[in-house]
Protein backbone atom coordinates (compact mmCIF):
# COMPACT_ATOMS: atom_id res chain seq x y z
CA UNK A 1 0.00 0.00 0.00
CA UNK A 2 1.36 2.89 -0.94
CA UNK A 3 1.14 6.15 1.74
CA UNK A 4 -0.82 9.44 0.54
CA UNK A 5 1.30 12.55 -0.46
CA UNK A 6 0.05 14.30 2.76
CA UNK A 7 1.87 11.46 4.59
CA UNK A 8 5.24 11.84 2.50
CA UNK A 9 5.18 15.59 2.87
CA UNK A 10 5.04 15.02 6.48
CA UNK A 11 7.64 12.29 6.17
CA UNK A 12 9.79 14.67 3.85
CA UNK A 13 10.50 17.31 6.49
CA UNK A 14 13.39 19.69 6.44
CA UNK A 15 16.04 20.00 9.27
CA UNK A 16 14.78 23.82 9.58
CA UNK A 17 11.24 22.73 10.16
CA UNK A 18 12.76 19.41 12.27
CA UNK A 19 14.47 22.28 14.56
CA UNK A 20 11.59 24.33 14.54
CA UNK A 21 9.72 21.44 15.93
CA UNK A 22 11.87 20.47 18.48
CA UNK A 23 12.36 24.52 20.08
CA UNK A 24 8.34 24.27 20.23
CA UNK A 25 8.40 20.99 22.06
CA UNK A 26 11.10 21.82 24.39
CA UNK A 27 9.52 25.13 25.12
CA UNK A 28 6.36 23.73 26.11
CA UNK A 29 8.08 20.82 28.17
CA UNK A 30 10.17 23.08 30.03
CA UNK A 31 8.81 25.37 32.79
CA UNK A 32 7.81 28.99 32.31
CA UNK A 33 8.92 29.87 35.39
CA UNK A 34 13.12 30.46 36.25
CA UNK A 35 13.19 31.26 39.78
CA UNK A 36 11.12 29.39 43.00
CA UNK A 37 8.67 31.82 44.70
CA UNK A 38 7.33 30.10 47.87
CA UNK A 39 9.10 29.48 50.45
CA UNK A 40 8.39 26.06 51.09
CA UNK A 41 9.66 25.39 47.82
CA UNK A 42 12.64 27.54 48.41
CA UNK A 43 13.47 25.77 51.51
CA UNK A 44 13.02 22.46 50.25
CA UNK A 45 15.71 23.60 47.34
CA UNK A 46 17.93 25.19 50.35
CA UNK A 47 18.55 21.49 52.26
CA UNK A 48 18.73 19.33 48.73
CA UNK A 49 21.40 22.24 48.32
CA UNK A 50 22.74 21.74 51.85
CA UNK A 51 22.90 17.75 51.25
CA UNK A 52 24.73 17.91 48.47
CA UNK A 53 27.54 20.11 49.66
CA UNK A 54 28.02 18.02 52.77
CA UNK A 55 27.95 15.01 50.55
CA UNK A 56 30.85 16.50 48.16
CA UNK A 57 32.93 17.40 51.38
CA UNK A 58 32.65 13.85 52.65
CA UNK A 59 33.88 12.84 49.27
CA UNK A 60 36.48 14.74 49.53
CA UNK A 61 37.47 14.08 53.50
CA UNK A 62 40.11 10.87 52.27
CA UNK A 63 42.05 13.57 49.83
CA UNK A 64 41.99 16.09 52.25
CA UNK A 65 43.28 13.46 55.11
CA UNK A 66 46.08 12.25 52.59
CA UNK A 67 47.10 15.23 51.40
CA UNK A 68 49.74 17.60 53.92
CA UNK A 69 49.21 20.29 51.13
CA UNK A 70 45.50 20.67 51.19
CA UNK A 71 44.58 19.47 54.56
CA UNK A 72 47.06 23.18 55.98
CA UNK A 73 45.05 24.85 53.07
CA UNK A 74 42.88 26.71 55.68
CA UNK A 75 42.23 24.01 58.46
CA UNK A 76 43.19 25.13 61.54
CA UNK A 77 44.84 23.43 64.91
CA UNK A 78 41.50 21.75 66.13
CA UNK A 79 39.88 20.97 62.66
CA UNK A 80 42.52 18.78 62.19
CA UNK A 81 41.94 17.26 65.75
CA UNK A 82 38.48 16.74 64.19
CA UNK A 83 40.01 15.32 60.73
CA UNK A 84 42.45 12.70 62.97
CA UNK A 85 39.36 11.64 64.73
CA UNK A 86 36.95 10.92 61.97
CA UNK A 87 39.92 8.95 59.99
CA UNK A 88 40.15 7.03 63.36
CA UNK A 89 36.42 6.51 63.64
CA UNK A 90 36.23 5.73 60.04
CA UNK A 91 39.11 3.23 60.39
CA UNK A 92 37.23 1.70 62.91
CA UNK A 93 33.91 1.15 61.55
CA UNK A 94 35.51 -0.61 58.53
CA UNK A 95 37.39 -2.82 60.36
CA UNK A 96 34.13 -4.10 62.30
CA UNK A 97 32.34 -4.20 59.12
CA UNK A 98 34.86 -6.42 57.86
CA UNK A 99 34.87 -8.47 61.44
CA UNK A 100 31.00 -8.52 60.89
CA UNK A 101 31.14 -9.76 57.32
CA UNK A 102 33.49 -12.72 58.91
CA UNK A 103 31.67 -13.51 62.12
CA UNK A 104 28.29 -13.31 61.92
CA UNK A 105 26.02 -13.44 65.35
CA UNK A 106 28.11 -12.14 67.33
CA UNK A 107 25.97 -9.30 69.72
CA UNK A 108 28.60 -7.60 71.41
CA UNK A 109 30.37 -6.99 67.49
CA UNK A 110 26.99 -5.12 66.68
CA UNK A 111 26.72 -3.27 69.15
CA UNK A 112 30.24 -1.84 68.84
CA UNK A 113 29.95 -1.50 65.20
CA UNK A 114 26.75 0.23 66.00
CA UNK A 115 28.59 2.45 68.40
CA UNK A 116 31.34 3.08 65.70
CA UNK A 117 28.65 4.62 62.95
CA UNK A 118 27.31 6.89 65.93
CA UNK A 119 31.01 8.42 66.44
CA UNK A 120 30.97 8.64 62.64
CA UNK A 121 27.92 10.82 62.97
CA UNK A 122 29.31 12.76 65.54
CA UNK A 123 32.51 13.62 64.39
CA UNK A 124 30.86 14.42 60.76
CA UNK A 125 28.28 16.33 62.11
CA UNK A 126 31.28 18.28 65.13
CA UNK A 127 33.48 19.24 61.41
CA UNK A 128 30.29 20.41 59.58
CA UNK A 129 29.60 22.85 62.03
CA UNK A 130 33.10 23.50 62.76
CA UNK A 131 33.12 24.24 59.27
CA UNK A 132 29.97 26.66 58.75
CA UNK A 133 31.83 28.44 61.68
CA UNK A 134 34.85 29.36 59.95
CA UNK A 135 34.80 30.85 56.34
CA UNK A 136 38.38 30.68 55.70
CA UNK A 137 37.79 26.78 55.69
CA UNK A 138 34.40 26.69 53.68
CA UNK A 139 36.59 28.88 51.23
CA UNK A 140 39.75 26.74 50.95
CA UNK A 141 36.88 23.62 50.83
CA UNK A 142 35.16 25.22 47.96
CA UNK A 143 38.61 26.02 45.89
CA UNK A 144 39.42 22.07 46.51
CA UNK A 145 35.94 21.12 45.03
CA UNK A 146 37.22 22.75 41.74
CA UNK A 147 40.82 21.15 41.94
CA UNK A 148 41.03 17.72 40.31
CA UNK A 149 41.35 15.31 43.82
CA UNK A 150 40.98 11.50 43.97
CA UNK A 151 38.42 10.99 46.71
CA UNK A 152 35.88 8.29 47.61
CA UNK A 153 33.94 6.92 44.31
CA UNK A 154 30.61 6.51 46.33
CA UNK A 155 29.99 9.72 48.19
CA UNK A 156 30.96 11.18 44.53
CA UNK A 157 28.26 9.16 42.87
CA UNK A 158 25.95 10.23 45.64
CA UNK A 159 26.44 13.73 45.19
CA UNK A 160 25.91 13.44 41.24
CA UNK A 161 22.69 11.27 42.22
CA UNK A 162 21.73 14.32 44.35
CA UNK A 163 22.50 16.70 41.77
CA UNK A 164 20.31 14.85 39.18
CA UNK A 165 17.66 14.86 41.72
CA UNK A 166 17.90 18.37 42.56
CA UNK A 167 17.09 19.16 38.89
CA UNK A 168 13.85 16.91 38.73
CA UNK A 169 12.97 18.52 41.99
CA UNK A 170 13.31 22.10 40.41
CA UNK A 171 12.09 21.37 37.38
CA UNK A 172 9.03 20.03 39.23
CA UNK A 173 8.85 23.02 41.66
CA UNK A 174 8.68 25.05 38.46
CA UNK A 175 5.99 23.62 36.51
CA UNK A 176 2.59 24.94 37.22
CA UNK A 177 -0.91 22.57 36.60
CA UNK A 178 -1.79 23.98 33.69
CA UNK A 179 2.15 23.46 32.03
CA UNK A 180 1.77 20.04 33.30
CA UNK A 181 -1.22 19.19 31.41
CA UNK A 182 0.08 20.67 28.50
CA UNK A 183 3.04 18.79 29.34
CA UNK A 184 0.98 15.73 29.16
CA UNK A 185 -1.00 16.56 26.11
CA UNK A 186 2.26 17.59 24.04
CA UNK A 187 3.56 14.34 25.29
CA UNK A 188 0.65 12.23 23.65
CA UNK A 189 0.93 14.33 20.23
CA UNK A 190 4.01 13.75 20.27
CA UNK A 191 3.48 9.98 20.90
CA UNK A 192 0.76 9.71 18.53
CA UNK A 193 3.12 11.42 16.00
CA UNK A 194 5.73 8.88 16.79
CA UNK A 195 3.24 5.95 15.88
CA UNK A 196 2.30 7.63 12.85
CA UNK A 197 5.76 7.98 12.15
CA UNK A 198 6.78 4.23 12.46
CA UNK A 199 4.16 3.04 10.59
CA UNK A 200 5.38 5.66 7.45
CA UNK A 201 8.62 4.72 8.14
CA UNK A 202 7.71 1.52 7.68
CA UNK A 203 5.47 1.61 4.58
CA UNK A 204 8.71 3.90 2.77
CA UNK A 205 11.55 0.58 4.30
CA UNK A 206 8.97 -1.44 2.25
CA UNK A 207 8.69 0.87 -0.94
CA UNK A 208 12.71 1.19 -0.60
CA UNK A 209 13.11 -2.47 -0.52
CA UNK A 210 10.54 -2.91 -3.85
CA UNK A 211 12.80 -0.08 -5.69
CA UNK A 212 16.12 -1.98 -4.46
CA UNK A 213 14.77 -4.80 -5.63
CA UNK A 214 13.89 -3.72 -9.30
CA UNK A 215 16.90 -1.67 -9.18
CA UNK A 216 19.02 -5.02 -8.63
CA UNK A 217 16.86 -6.55 -11.74
CA UNK A 218 17.61 -3.17 -13.96
CA UNK A 219 21.32 -3.62 -12.43
CA UNK A 220 21.57 -7.46 -13.67
CA UNK A 221 20.16 -6.79 -17.09
CA UNK A 222 22.80 -3.97 -17.57
CA UNK A 223 25.65 -6.13 -16.87
CA UNK A 224 24.42 -8.73 -19.05
CA UNK A 225 24.41 -5.76 -21.60
CA UNK A 226 27.79 -5.11 -20.77
CA UNK A 227 29.20 -8.39 -20.77
CA UNK A 228 27.59 -8.65 -24.93
CA UNK A 229 29.47 -5.10 -25.30
CA UNK A 230 32.61 -7.10 -23.73
CA UNK A 231 32.25 -9.68 -26.30
CA UNK A 232 31.83 -7.22 -29.15
CA UNK A 233 34.78 -4.77 -28.08
CA UNK A 234 37.05 -8.25 -27.54
CA UNK A 235 35.99 -9.06 -31.26
CA UNK A 236 36.47 -5.29 -32.88
CA UNK A 237 40.10 -5.60 -30.43
CA UNK A 238 40.84 -8.69 -33.01
CA UNK A 239 39.43 -6.79 -35.73
CA UNK A 240 41.95 -3.81 -34.83
CA UNK A 241 44.87 -5.89 -34.59
CA UNK A 242 44.47 -7.50 -37.88
CA UNK A 243 43.78 -4.45 -39.32
CA UNK A 244 46.97 -3.00 -37.34
CA UNK A 245 49.24 -5.73 -38.77
CA UNK A 246 48.56 -5.26 -42.59
CA UNK A 247 48.64 -1.85 -42.19
CA UNK A 248 52.18 -2.11 -40.58
CA UNK A 249 53.22 -4.85 -43.48
CA UNK A 250 51.66 -2.26 -46.27
CA UNK A 251 53.61 0.70 -44.17
CA UNK A 252 57.11 -1.69 -44.10
CA UNK A 253 56.59 -1.77 -48.00
CA UNK A 254 56.19 1.92 -48.41
CA UNK A 255 59.26 2.84 -46.22
CA UNK A 256 61.51 0.10 -48.30
CA UNK A 257 60.63 2.02 -51.45
CA UNK A 258 60.90 5.24 -50.13
CA UNK A 259 64.15 4.39 -48.82
CA UNK A 260 65.77 3.37 -52.17
CA UNK A 261 63.89 6.91 -53.52
CA UNK A 262 65.57 8.90 -50.78
CA UNK A 263 68.57 7.43 -51.08
CA UNK A 264 68.69 7.84 -54.78
CA UNK A 265 67.94 11.80 -53.88
CA UNK A 266 70.56 11.97 -51.48
CA UNK A 267 73.19 10.82 -53.48
CA UNK A 268 72.05 13.83 -55.91
CA UNK A 269 72.04 15.77 -52.97
CA UNK A 270 75.54 15.11 -52.08
CA UNK A 271 76.69 15.61 -55.37
CA UNK A 272 75.15 19.05 -55.27
CA UNK A 273 76.39 19.96 -52.29
CA UNK A 274 80.29 19.01 -52.98
CA UNK A 275 79.64 21.30 -55.95
CA UNK A 276 78.48 23.87 -53.64
CA UNK A 277 80.90 23.22 -51.62
CA UNK A 278 83.91 24.04 -53.84
CA UNK A 279 81.74 27.32 -55.12
CA UNK A 280 81.94 27.90 -51.33
CA UNK A 281 85.54 27.79 -51.58
CA UNK A 282 86.47 29.51 -54.30
CA UNK A 283 84.21 32.14 -53.34
CA UNK A 284 85.88 32.65 -50.14
CA UNK A 285 89.23 32.84 -51.57
CA UNK A 286 87.59 35.95 -53.73
CA UNK A 287 86.12 38.01 -50.98
CA UNK A 288 89.64 37.35 -48.59
CA UNK A 289 91.60 38.97 -51.41
CA UNK A 290 88.71 41.71 -51.61
CA UNK A 291 89.07 41.79 -48.04
CA UNK A 292 92.73 42.44 -47.98
CA UNK A 293 92.38 45.30 -50.26
CA UNK A 294 89.28 47.14 -48.57
CA UNK A 295 91.72 46.54 -45.49
CA UNK A 296 94.34 48.47 -46.57
CA UNK A 297 92.22 51.13 -48.17
CA UNK A 298 90.01 51.44 -44.60
CA UNK A 299 93.75 51.63 -43.27
CA UNK A 300 95.07 54.07 -45.46
CA UNK A 301 91.40 56.01 -45.48
CA UNK A 302 92.26 55.95 -41.39
CA UNK A 303 95.57 57.44 -41.63
CA UNK A 304 94.18 60.09 -43.11
CA UNK A 305 91.38 60.70 -41.28
CA UNK A 306 94.09 60.64 -38.11
CA UNK A 307 96.29 63.06 -39.93
CA UNK A 308 93.63 65.65 -40.95
CA UNK A 309 92.09 65.49 -37.40
CA UNK A 310 95.32 65.96 -35.53
CA UNK A 311 96.15 69.37 -38.30
CA UNK A 312 92.17 70.13 -37.36
CA UNK A 313 93.18 69.97 -33.48
CA UNK A 314 96.57 72.02 -33.92
CA UNK A 315 94.89 74.55 -36.27
CA UNK A 316 91.97 74.70 -33.87
CA UNK A 317 94.26 75.22 -31.25
CA UNK A 318 96.00 78.33 -33.06
CA UNK A 319 92.67 79.90 -33.38
CA UNK A 320 91.14 78.78 -30.13
CA UNK A 321 94.20 80.91 -29.45
CA UNK A 322 93.69 83.84 -31.52
CA UNK A 323 89.81 83.92 -30.23
CA UNK A 324 90.64 84.33 -26.88
CA UNK A 325 93.49 87.10 -27.58
CA UNK A 326 90.81 88.93 -29.62
CA UNK A 327 88.18 88.03 -26.47
CA UNK A 328 90.59 89.72 -24.51
CA UNK A 329 90.88 92.89 -26.61
CA UNK A 330 87.33 92.81 -27.12
CA UNK A 331 86.76 93.16 -23.68
CA UNK A 332 89.14 95.65 -23.09
CA UNK A 333 87.68 97.49 -25.83
CA UNK A 334 84.03 97.05 -24.28
CA UNK A 335 85.43 98.30 -20.93
CA UNK A 336 86.30 101.62 -22.95
CA UNK A 337 83.31 101.80 -24.58
CA UNK A 338 81.22 101.60 -21.10
CA UNK A 339 83.82 104.40 -19.63
CA UNK A 340 83.12 106.34 -22.80
CA UNK A 341 79.22 105.50 -22.94
CA UNK A 342 79.52 106.97 -19.12
CA UNK A 343 81.33 109.91 -19.94
CA UNK A 344 79.36 110.57 -22.80
CA UNK A 345 76.24 110.77 -20.75
CA UNK A 346 77.40 113.00 -18.23
CA UNK A 347 78.45 115.37 -20.92
CA UNK A 348 75.58 114.63 -23.12
CA UNK A 349 72.93 115.57 -19.69
CA UNK A 350 75.50 118.87 -19.75
CA UNK A 351 74.86 119.59 -23.33
CA UNK A 352 71.03 119.28 -22.76
CA UNK A 353 71.26 121.23 -20.21
CA UNK A 354 73.19 124.12 -21.48
CA UNK A 355 70.75 123.91 -24.94
CA UNK A 356 67.49 124.07 -22.60
CA UNK A 357 69.32 127.19 -21.39
CA UNK A 358 69.80 128.62 -23.99
CA UNK A 359 66.81 127.62 -25.40
CA UNK A 360 65.12 129.06 -22.43
CA UNK A 361 67.12 132.70 -23.00
CA UNK A 362 66.47 132.60 -26.40
CA UNK A 363 62.35 131.95 -25.60
CA UNK A 364 62.71 135.36 -23.11
CA UNK A 365 64.70 137.19 -25.73
CA UNK A 366 62.10 136.65 -28.48
CA UNK A 367 59.62 137.16 -25.80
CA UNK A 368 61.10 140.38 -24.92
CA UNK A 369 61.67 141.50 -28.47
CA UNK A 370 57.94 141.07 -29.32
CA UNK A 371 56.71 142.79 -26.40
CA UNK A 372 58.56 145.42 -27.37
CA UNK A 373 57.76 145.38 -30.96
CA UNK A 374 54.31 145.23 -29.42
CA UNK A 375 55.10 148.13 -27.47
CA UNK A 376 56.51 150.46 -30.10
CA UNK A 377 53.10 149.55 -32.12
CA UNK A 378 50.96 150.70 -28.94
CA UNK A 379 53.66 153.67 -28.89
CA UNK A 380 53.75 154.42 -32.28
CA UNK A 381 49.58 154.28 -32.19
CA UNK A 382 49.12 156.20 -29.39
CA UNK A 383 51.20 159.25 -30.52
CA UNK A 384 49.64 158.88 -33.84
CA UNK A 385 46.12 159.15 -32.12
CA UNK A 386 48.18 162.24 -29.79
CA UNK A 387 49.24 163.58 -32.53
CA UNK A 388 45.71 163.62 -34.11
CA UNK A 389 44.18 164.51 -30.90
CA UNK A 390 46.13 167.35 -30.78
CA UNK A 391 45.75 168.33 -34.47
CA UNK A 392 41.79 168.18 -34.10
CA UNK A 393 42.10 170.46 -30.53
CA UNK A 394 43.87 173.14 -32.45
CA UNK A 395 42.22 173.09 -35.44
CA UNK A 396 38.68 173.47 -32.91
CA UNK A 397 40.69 176.11 -31.31
CA UNK A 398 41.38 177.89 -34.38
CA UNK A 399 37.83 177.42 -35.72
CA UNK A 400 36.81 179.26 -32.53
CA UNK A 401 39.38 182.14 -32.80
CA UNK A 402 38.10 182.76 -36.56
CA UNK A 403 34.84 182.84 -35.54
CA UNK A 404 34.79 185.37 -32.99
CA UNK A 405 36.67 187.62 -35.12
CA UNK A 406 33.75 187.66 -37.72
CA UNK A 407 31.23 188.77 -35.16
CA UNK A 408 33.39 191.66 -33.65
CA UNK A 409 33.65 193.34 -37.30
CA UNK A 410 29.71 192.91 -37.91
CA UNK A 411 29.05 194.27 -34.55
CA UNK A 412 31.77 197.61 -35.18
CA UNK A 413 29.70 198.15 -38.79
Amino acid sequence: MLPSEGQQQQAVISPSKTKIIRDECLKIVGPSRKKLVSLETQRVAGILDECIQKVEMISLLPAVISHQGLRSAGCDTRLSEMLDNQCMAGKRYESLTNINESQEGQISLVKEKADAAHAVHCCLQDMFRKIQACPTVRTALSSTMGMEVDGDEGPRGLAKGLCDLRSVLLERLLTTPVEERERMCRMQEMSQRYHSNLELVATLEAEVAAATQDKDEEISKKNLTIRHLKNSLHQMEKISEDFVVRTRQEAEKQNQSDQKASDGRQQCMQQEVNLLRMQLSSLITENREVEMGLRKRKYKVETEIENWIQKYDADMGEKQGELEEMEQVFEEEKEELRELEEHYGVLEEEYLQVMEERRLALERQEEEERAREVMGRAAIVIQAYWRGFCVRKAMKAKAKSKGGKKGKGKKGK
